[in-house]
C-alpha cells in the first residue's frame, strides 16, 4: 500500500514529465503534442500559470538555438568578425534560457 507521502512524490515527478514534455513539444512547435499534454496537465492540475512557464522557458532555449546557429552561419559565410560571441558560448554570457 502507498503512503500519502509516496503518492504525493509520484505526483510531483508526473507533474515534472508533463512539464518537461510541454517544454520539448513547444520547442519542437508540435501542436497535437502540446494539445495532448495539456489535456493531460490538466488531469494533473497542473495550473495555467506553470504550463505557460514551460512554454516560455522552451521559447527562451529555441531563440538562444536559433541566434547560436544564425551567427554560426554568418561566421561561416564571412560576414560576422571572428570572434564575436555567439549565444551560450561562454558561461558568462547566456541566451537567456
Amino acid at each position: 500500500m502507498e503512503t500519502n507521502k509516496t503518492t504525493k512524490a509520484t505526483t510531483l515527478v508526473e507533474k515534472s514529465d508533463v512539464l518537461i514534455a510541454i517544454g520539448a513539444a513547444t520547442a519542437a512547435n508540435c501542436i497535437p503534442c502540446f494539445e495532448h499534454l495539456y489535456e493531460k496537465a490538466v488531469t494533473f492540475g497542473i495550473q495555467a500559470n506553470e504550463i505557460k512557464k514551460a512554454a516560455q522557458i522552451a521559447g527562451l532555449v529555441k531563440n538562444g538555438a536559433h541566434t547560436a546557429i544564425s551567427s554560426s552561419i554568418d561566421e561561416l559565410l564571412g560576414s560576422q568578425k571572428t570572434g564575436e560571441s555567439v549565444c551560450c558560448e561562454t558561461a558568462s554570457e547566456s541566451c537567456g534560457c
